[in-house]
């Protein structure tokens, strides 16, 4: 047990627990829904956006954070940088190494280009790593990609672009197949056939996983298929991708790379450029924890929106409802949505079931601060939070089906003395995924020629929320996506001449910084958080973001 006090608020829970688990909460309706997200989501919180000054989103709101870096200083010079030493030439230049990176790498080595892959950190230190709970895809009888596009169109409050909808929803089944045929090893019943599971907001079963280590594993496949192929794809690591560069058509044919051990600089010169940065997480927007790895920081967003491209939905934000709120140590760190698709419901300090537990990720994000603004939170020394009452999953499902599928979150809990299989768990929203990004179209184009985005650093695959699952498509369908437009656009571009690659777009931006009167001394892109005594955001405990 806890060992404190919160062994007898446990105790509420477990008294409950039998007439819980029969009771079903109704689903909230349309107009429920809409006013616990105007009353209680974080994206709603006027005051913590401000107008972007400059660039082409002016005029705008962005979280305060991340407006910051994006009209910061840049953290070159452009006068100081030697663009006519070029350390590498190549035919795509990838911009990190996860999911969507390795993807992008794979598809366009497939078309015959040379390819580039720069990453800050490792192949594979990326969210899609610590993704959980599945991919999902519409591949049973059951199914069809046009109901899983009618839940993701939803899902996301109708603000996704229709033609990104369309090609995540449609390319799912082939991607699965894609990477079942790489060697990833999904759940699978005796015969070979698929396990399927819902998510929230989920009208089918469409969920795949493995166990609960689906993005792991799906990194790992892609992360040796990328060393598998060395004579087409060079792996720069530890090596953070500071500036675009563009020749005088203003077209992009390279980027400032700079190690982040040494930090040398170096110059990469190339006919398309990937960015696949992925998310912004360790931005701490609003001080809220984060279950995203130590890169996120939205360099991808700075470096394309300082080139000149326009980003989309840069306000909106998933808070994954249920991140870990106790102990300290693992504070923000992801509890699956696989543990609520298995049954386990959320629970309030008395030990009432307040909602739905598969209501779509903002509403239940939504309605856990909801609880505990409220005073029907369960309070403790860590972050004030619900339950997640995970011994349910086993009185469903039979003894040792934790065990089976979700391993990982056993694992997690039960090194802090925590048995999830007898002992609920304490959860809260975490800073989870960037909804929002560089704007693409179906191909992963953007409004700057010759620079591609894809995964977590574009925007508009997903509206406004995501639904479980569809992150780990994203990633896979459009990395996969923007690696066979560049394979098919590497053909038809010469590399640029030396003599005419330039940073003319960061001078220019400094310029419009200086007329905006924009203060501060922030650089950009971040490359790296700081959590140092020093840094005045994270001196404070708990994260602000909290319900503190």
């Amino acid at each position: 047990m806890y060992g404190n006090y919160l062994d007898d608020a446990a105790k509420i829970v477990a008294e409950k627990r039998e007439e819980n688990l029969k009771f079903e909460h109704a689903r909230l309706t349309a107009d429920e829904k809409d006013q616990i997200l105007k009353e209680y989501h974080p994206d709603r919180i006027t005051s913590e956006f401000v107008e972007l000054k400059i660039g082409p989103n002016k005029g705008e709101k962005a979280p305060i954070q991340l407006a910051e870096m994006l009209q910061a200083n840049p953290r070159i010079e452009p006068e100081h940088i030697d663009l006519a030493h070029v350390d590498y030439e190549t035919d795509v230049l990838v911009i990190g190494g996860g999911g969507a990176g390795t993807s992008a790498a794979i598809m366009a080595s497939e078309a015959g280009a040379k390819v580039l892959l720069a990453t800050k950190l490792r192949v594979g230190d990326a969210n899609t790593m610590m993704a959980e709970g599945g991919i999902q895809a519409a591949d049973k009888p059951n199914d069809s990609p046009a109901q899983h596009y009618l839940d993701c169109y939803g899902g996301g409050h109708f603000d996704g672009k229709p033609e990104l909808v369309y090609t995540l929803t449609n390319k799912a089944p082939s991607v699965i197949k894609w990477l079942n045929d790489l060697g990833v090893e999904f759940d699978k019943e005796a015969d070979g056939t698929m396990v399927t599971t819902h998510g929230g907001g989920t009208s089918r079963k469409r969920m795949h996983a493995c166990k609960d280590y689906s993005g792991a594993e799906i990194m790992r496949t892609l992360r040796d298929e990328v060393f598998n192929r060395p004579d087409q794809i060079t792996v720069v690591d530890f090596t953070a991708a500071i500036e675009l560069i563009k020749d005088d058509k203003g077209n992009v044919c390279g980027a400032v790379l700079q190690n982040v051990e040494t930090n040398e600089v170096r110059i990469a010169k190339a006919k398309v450029v990937i960015i696949a940065t992925g998310g912004a997480g360790r931005m701490h927007y609003q001080g809220f924890p984060t279950s995203n790895h130590y890169g996120a920081t939205a360099d991808g967003l700075v470096m394309a929106y300082r080139a000149g491209a326009k980003l989309l939905y840069q306000d909106s934000l998933q808070y994954h409802p249920t991140g870990a709120a106790y102990p300290t140590q693992i504070l923000g760190k992801l509890v699956t949505e696989k543990v609520r698709s298995l049954g386990a419901k959320l629970i309030n300090k008395d030990g009432e079931v307040y909602i739905h537990p598969l209501e779509t990720r903002d509403v239940n994000a939504s309605g856990i601060i909801k609880e505990v603004r409220n005073g029907r939170g369960v309070k403790n020394d860590v972050q004030d939070a619900v339950w997640l009452d995970t011994p349910m999953i086993e009185m469903i499902h039979g003894e040792g089906t934790i065990l089976k599928s979700i391993p990982a979150m056993y694992n997690m809990f039960i090194k802090y003395g925590i048995d999830i299989r007898k002992e609920p768990i304490l959860v809260y929203p975490t800073l989870h995924y960037q909804n929002g990004g560089v704007e693409i179209n179906a191909t992963c184009h953007t409004n700057v020629t010759n620079l591609l985005v894809a995964g977590e650093a574009s925007g508009g695959v997903h509206g406004t929320n995501r639904l479980m699952g569809n992150s780990l498509l994203d990633v896979v369908v459009f990395g996969r996506e923007a690696g066979i437009e560049a394979g098919k656009m590497f053909k038809d571009i010469k590399l640029a001449e030396t003599s005419k690659m330039n940073l003319d777009h960061v001078t220019a931006f400094e310029k419009e910084r200086a007329a905006a009167k924009i203060e501060g001394n922030a650089v950009s892109p971040k490359v790296l958080p700081s959590y140092t005594h020093g840094n005045k955001e994270f001196e404070k405990s708990p994260f602000p973001g909290a319900s503190k």
